[in-house]
């Protein structure tokens, strides 16, 4: 029987000399195994090629630097634009060249050099209640920061890369001094201070704390799925806003080959794998996320929510704006 194996960075480490002649891909991801289980199970299925995963929750660049030519690592499996563009910057990937991964995933959500691509994509929308906010009354990203919503809105920390890259968005729309003045009405409405992740928020929302907040769409998914938290799914509405001029802000998550990658040729086999259609609706299906590949669709449940124009700002340039962005939230002290 196949399996996914995840393991322990040591177990790796020391395993990387034998596993680089193994029928095997070694991953190192932002994203819990059990979250990309039933995808891995079905390249294993498919393949032969068995994966092991090593879970992290932080770090993934300053590891693979420390490892350098000894990495075990293959692949890395990362969500957000700064964390796949950090990567890229620190010269610890590749560049990749197939012709399948070119053709399924469209070039909005690849690198220019093809040193990551996109897998899914996920939306930053608001979370309203259902008793307090009435339809259509939240409509933009610019809108957060008029006075009606004082002491109405939560949100998660400022300096938390969901934030930041929804703030990068601002800026790329309308330049930092304005972003600023936003960033400045938004923190005057909040209802407490940032604190917990985007469930955390929706769940001050069911217990009468604040009556909007920012979350990513998988969320909402995870939470009615989950006995305890369904109630907190249950309160709220969930919002598609916009940018003034634009559309809805998208982030990704995105698979890399690394730079030393001893099993080069499956993990390739398992990136094109993950770019096709079938793969990419399995993983779009687990995760509550929107598939990118042409001719892949997100699952019934997620339809349901409704439908949404994704920004069209470049991905890179969010990605280039990050540090702009993190010196304006530490500017207005958002967190405090």
């Amino acid at each position: 029987m196949s399996f996914v194996r995840p393991l322990t960075l040591a177990a790796l480490v020391g395993l990387a000399a034998p596993l680089a002649q193994a029928d095997e891909v070694n991953l190192y991801s932002y994203r819990q195994p059990e979250l990309i289980a039933p995808l891995l199970q079905a390249f294993t299925d498919e393949t032969g090629i068995k994966t092991n995963v090593a879970y992290l929750n932080k770090g993934m660049v300053e590891r693979l630097l420390a490892e350098g030519d000894r990495s075990p690592a293959d692949m890395i499996l990362t969500v957000d634009i700064s964390r796949l563009a950090e990567a890229v910057d620190a010269g610890v990937t590749q560049p990749v060249e197939s012709e399948t991964l070119t053709a399924n995933i469209p070039s909005d959500f690849r690198d220019p050099g093809n040193q990551w691509f996109g897998v899914t994509t996920r939306a930053r929308l608001v979370y309203a209640s259902k008793d307090r906010v009435a339809d259509g009354e939240v409509t933009t990203y610019e809108d957060l920061a008029d006075p009606k919503w004082k002491g109405r809105i939560c949100t998660r920390s400022g300096t938390h890369s969901y934030t930041l890259a929804l703030v990068s968005a601002m800026i790329e729309h309308h330049g930092e001094a304005a972003t600023k003045t936003w960033l400045e009405g938004v923190k005057a409405n909040l209802a407490r201070k940032p604190q917990g992740n985007d469930r955390a928020q929706v769940k001050a929302i069911w217990a009468g704390e604040c009556d909007i907040s920012l979350g990513n769409n998988y969320y909402f998914g995870k939470m009615l799925a989950d006995e305890e938290q369904k109630a907190w799914a249950d309160s709220v509405d969930v919002v598609f806003p916009v940018f003034a001029e634009g559309g809805t802000h998208v982030n990704v998550s995105g698979i890399a080959l690394t730079k030393s990658a001893p099993n080069k040729e499956n993990a390739l086999k398992l990136m094109e794998f993950l770019s096709s259609a079938q793969a990419q609706e399995i993983y779009a299906e687990v995760n509550y996320e929107y598939p990118v590949a042409p001719g892949s669709k997100p699952s019934d449940l997620v339809t349901s929510w409704g439908s949404f124009t994704a920004d069209n700002v470049n991905l890179m340039d969010l990605a280039g704006h990050r540090a702009a962005a993190l010196k304006l939230v530490e500017e207005v002290d958002f967190d405090g």
